[in-house]
C-alpha cells in the first residue's frame, strides 16, 4: 500500500510506479466520501490534460464517483485547469478533480482539488480528503454508458463555457485590430485549443497533442523556451511572446526582442494596468518567493499587501475572503480579481494584450513603465537535483542559522516565513526552499543586473554544496 500525500499543489507521482489507476481511484473514493459528508446533493466536475493516460485515469475516478452516488460532470476531450475551476463553479459541484501535474517532467501525473468558489480546494479540505484515503478502493465493475444513461454521469463541454466566459470579459476586437503579432506557445500543453479561438492569426508552436511533451517538462522557463526566443530575435515585426505550461495555469512572456518576461514582472505589470488605468484597488497577495519590488509597487500605489507560504491554495484562500485586486506566485501562477480565484495563464496573457492593445505600447515599453516606479531588477532561479540526505542537511544548516555569507554576499537579514530568504544590500537576495512538488532544492535570486543575479546564484551554489 502506497502512502499518498498532497504536496503544494496537489498529489503528483510518476506514472506506473506510484500513479497507478488503483492509486487514483483510492483519491477519488476519498473524494467521493468528502462531497458526501459536505453536500447533501453531491456534484463533481472532473477533467484531464494533456498527459499521458489522462482520460484513462478521469474515467477512473468517474467510475469511483459514479459507484458513489455522486453526479459527475467530466470533461469532453482535454482542457486547462482553469476550464475545470471554472466548471466547478458553474455547475455548483462541491469539489472539481483535475487530472494533471501541471508543469511537471512527462513522467508524472497528478491529481488536483478544485473548491465550490473555482479556485484550489483549502489546505483544511486537502488534508481533511487525505485522511479519508483507504489502503484499497472499493470494486467498481460498472460500465460509465451504464451511468450515463441513468442520468449520473454527464459529459460538458468545458472548453466552450471557458471560452464564452473570456469573450464577455475582454475586448478582443481591440486586441485582435491592433499591431500586435503574437507567438504563442502551448508547450504541448491544455491551452493549444483556445488561444487560436482568441487571437486572429497568432504565431502558434507546439500547439498539437503530444502526451510525453517530446521529453521536455512543460514549465514556462526561459530554460526551456529556446524556440519561442529565437523565433522572436529572428523575426523583423514586434512579435510578443506567450507561453503557457501543460495545464494552462502557469505564464511566461517574452518581449520583442526575445527576453523572457518572468512572473514577477507579469505580476507587477498586472497591478500597475488594473490599478492605474482600470483604477480597480484591492489588496495584492503574493507568495514568499515574490520579488520585493511587488512591495515597493504596492506601497508607492497605497495598496494593502499580504505575503503568504509558497502554494497557490494559501492565496486562493485569500482571494475567496477578502478584496484581492492580483495574487500570485514565483512559478508563473497568478490571478485577478474580476475572474475566479485561480492561476489562470490565458487570462494574464489577455490581460497584457490588452494593455498593449489599449496603449499602443510594446511589451518593453510597457515593463519600462513598472521600472519608472519600483526601478529595473533580474530574478533568476537554479534547481538543485540532489540526494536526500544532503537536501535535508542544506536545510538543517539553514534552519539552524548557519549561514552568514555567500562568497562576498554578506546577510543583512533573513526571513523564514516558507524557506529561507537571506537579504543582502543593494536589493539583492537569495531564497533556499525545497520544492513541494519534485525531488528538488529550489535556490532564487533576485539582482539590479542580469549577471549580477547569475553571479549571487553562483555563489549560493558554491556555498551550500562546498
Amino acid at each position: 500500500m502506497t502512502s499518498i500525500k498532497f504536496g503544494t499543489d496537489g498529489w503528483r507521482a510518476i506514472i506506473a510506479q506510484d500513479y497507478t489507476v488503483d492509486n487514483v481511484k483510492r483519491v477519488a473514493q476519498a473524494t467521493a466520501l468528502w462531497i458526501k459528508k459536505n453536500y447533501p446533493t453531491p456534484k463533481v466536475v472532473i477533467g484531464y490534460d494533456c498527459r499521458f493516460g489522462g482520460q484513462l485515469f478521469a474515467e477512473a475516478t468517474a467510475q469511483v464517483m459514479c459507484a458513489h452516488g455522486v453526479k459527475t460532470f467530466l470533461a469532453e476531450g482535454f482542457v486547462s485547469t482553469p476550464m475545470v475551476s471554472l466548471g466547478t463553479k458553474h455547475y455548483g459541484a462541491g469539489i472539481g478533480v483535475v487530472i494533471t501535474a501541471s508543469h511537471n517532467p512527462p513522467s508524472y501525473n497528478g491529481y488536483k482539488l478544485k473548491g465550490e468558489h473555482g479556485g484550489p480546494s483549502s489546505p483544511a479540505v486537502i488534508a481533511e480528503v487525505e485522511s479519508m484515503i483507504p489502503d484499497v478502493a472499493d470494486e467498481q465493475n460498472v460500465l460509465l454508458s451504464t451511468y450515463e444513461s441513468g442520468g449520473l454521469l454527464e459529459y460538458v463541454d468545458l472548453e466552450t463555457l471557458y471560452v464564452d466566459h473570456v469573450r464577455k470579459n475582454f475586448d478582443l476586437d481591440a486586441i485582435n485590430n491592433s499591431s500586435i503579432v503574437v507567438a504563442y506557445d502551448a508547450m504541448y500543453g491544455a491551452g493549444q485549443n483556445v488561444v487560436p479561438q482568441l487571437l486572429k492569426s497568432p504565431i502558434l508552436l507546439h500547439c498539437d497533442y503530444n502526451p510525453g511533451f517530446k521529453g521536455q517538462a512543460p514549465e514556462p522557463l526561459d530554460r526551456n523556451l529556446g524556440e519561442l526566443s529565437s523565433l522572436i530575435k529572428n523575426s523583423p515585426n514586434n512579435v510578443c511572446g506567450w507561453a503557457t505550461d501543460g495545464d494552462a495555469d502557469r505564464i511566461g512572456m517574452y518581449d520583442e526582442d526575445g527576453n523572457f518576461v518572468d512572473a514577477h514582472h507579469i505580476i507587477l505589470l498586472l497591478i500597475h494596468y488594473l490599478n492605474q488605468y482600470k483604477k480597480m484597488s484591492g489588496k495584492v497577495v503574493v507568495a514568499f518567493s515574490v520579488s520585493d519590488k511587488v512591495k515597493k509597487m504596492c506601497v508607492k500605489y497605497g495598496l494593502p499587501i499580504e505575503i503568504t507560504k509558497i502554494g497557490f491554495k494559501y492565496i486562493s484562500e485569500k482571494m475567496v475572503t477578502e478584496d484581492v485586486l492580483v495574487g500570485g506566485e514565483e512559478s508563473g501562477g497568478i490571478a485577478v480579481k474580476g475572474h475566479i480565484p485561480e492561476r489562470d495563464g490565458i487570462w494574464d496573457g489577455l490581460i497584457l494584450l490588452e494593455f498593449m492593445a489599449k496603449t499602443g505600447k510594446t511589451m518593453k515599453q510597457i515593463i519600462q513603465e513598472v521600472y519608472d516606479v519600483v526601478g529595473a531588477f533580474y530574478f533568476d532561479r537554479l534547481d538543485l537535483h540532489l540526494e536526500e540526505s544532503l537536501k535535508q542537511q542544506i536545510i538543517e544548516r539553514c534552519k539552524n542559522g548557519d549561514f552568514k555569507s555567500f562568497g562576498k554576499y554578506q546577510v543583512m537579514r533573513i526571513e523564514d516565513i516558507d524557506g529561507y530568504k537571506y537579504h543582502f544590500s543593494n536589493d539583492e537576495w537569495i531564497m533556499i526552499r525545497p520544492s513541494g512538488t519534485e525531488p528538488l532544492l529550489r535556490v532564487y535570486g533576485e539582482a539590479p543586473s542580469k549577471a549580477g543575479v547569475n553571479e549571487l546564484l553562483q555563489a549560493a551554489k558554491k556555498e551550500l554544496l562546498g
